[in-house]
């Protein structure tokens, strides 16, 4: 069965949203062999609509010479959303048609490599109290934000997780990787 994955940049104060107005002096070489590290074993890409209409706007337009851009581009792209309709015009986008749960748990029982869910918040809470979630890294940055969503709310389940992974960089950033704990 394949993993599904979720990696989440977050500052000291919790807050997940829009990382590019706070992470970019904090950014350091190894965070960068851990982010390739990651897109070198994800063959597709779950999106939320805001993560969609954010990245469709800006990436289609890089140059494959960045990293990223040479990666979310080309990847197999599932977008969840409840407003949007049609076809999708970033390539390789398809919308999530029908209930999420049941998409994903489909989803992760066919072949290939790690499904990597980015850019939506709301989907990584929704697929991890379902239990589908297999680890959630969590990027924490030096950094306190001061104002922006952040990734659990006051009335979240209490939910036991287990440690996977850990690292310190060079500047600060704590990358924690967790998963479900199975009493």
């Amino acid at each position: 069965m394949r993993k599904l994955t979720a990696g989440l940049f977050m500052s000291l104060d919790g807050v997940v949203e829009s990382p590019n107005l706070w992470q970019f002096d904090s950014f350091d070489e190894e965070l960068g062999v851990e982010m390739t590290a990651m897109m070198n074993r994800v063959d597709t890409v779950l999106l939320g609509r805001v993560g969609y209409e954010e990245w469709a706007g800006y990436w289609p337009g890089t140059e494959n010479d960045d990293p990223f851009g040479a990666f979310i581009n080309p990847v197999q792209k599932f977008v969840a959303s409840r407003t949007l309709t049609g076809d999708l015009a970033w390539q390789n986008s398809t919308l999530v048609t029908g209930d999420l749960n049941e998409f994903v748990t489909d989803l992760k029982r066919t072949e290939g490599g790690e499904i990597s869910l980015i850019g939506g918040i709301s989907l990584v809470r929704q697929l991890l109290f379902a239990g589908l979630l297999d680890s959630l890294s969590l990027m924490t940055h030096p950094v306190v934000a001061g104002g922006g969503r952040h990734l659990f709310e006051p009335t979240d389940p209490v939910t036991r997780l287990t440690l996977q992974s850990s690292v310190m960089t060079s500047k600060g950033n704590a990358l924690l990787t967790y998963g479900p704990r199975r009493d």
